[in-house]
């Protein structure tokens, strides 16, 4: 009867990606002082889903699988930022880094809710049959 869920694969995806930005911008934080030390971001979430070809292909999760991609398929390329305008060549600003982390929460939380209501949909359907 459900032999895919995509849902739980798009809840899955974009929890991941939350959780890679949000570290991303812990390390940006982190290296606020730094001299040098430019801003890392990834694409949002909406860009890196829609370049997906298929969102249904099969993923291989180890080497030794004989069909499917690496990985979950998609592409979160790490950018930096241009040079700095700060004296020491720095292009973290506090508070884009703090803008950055609330957004990624939002996302995260956004995740989660799509995962429960639909574990709650899946195990109403279950009790009902």
């Amino acid at each position: 009867m459900f032999t895919e869920l995509n849902v739980f694969k798009i809840a899955y995806a974009m929890a991941t990606h939350a959780g890679k930005r949000q570290a991303l911008v812990s390390q940006n934080v982190a290296n606020a002082d730094t001299p040098g030390y430019h801003a890392k971001d990834i694409k949002p979430f909406k860009e890196v889903y829609a370049a997906n070809a298929r969102p249904g292909d099969m993923v291989a999760s180890r080497a030794s699988h004989l069909n499917g991609t690496a990985g979950i398929g998609m592409d979160w390329a790490v950018t930096e930022s241009a040079a700095g305008a700060d004296p020491n060549d720095n292009s973290v600003a506090i508070e884009t880094e703090i803008l950055k982390s609330v957004e990624t929460k939002r996302q995260h939380d956004r995740a989660m809710a799509i995962y429960k209501s639909s574990m709650n949909i899946l195990r109403a359907s279950i009790q009902r049959s």
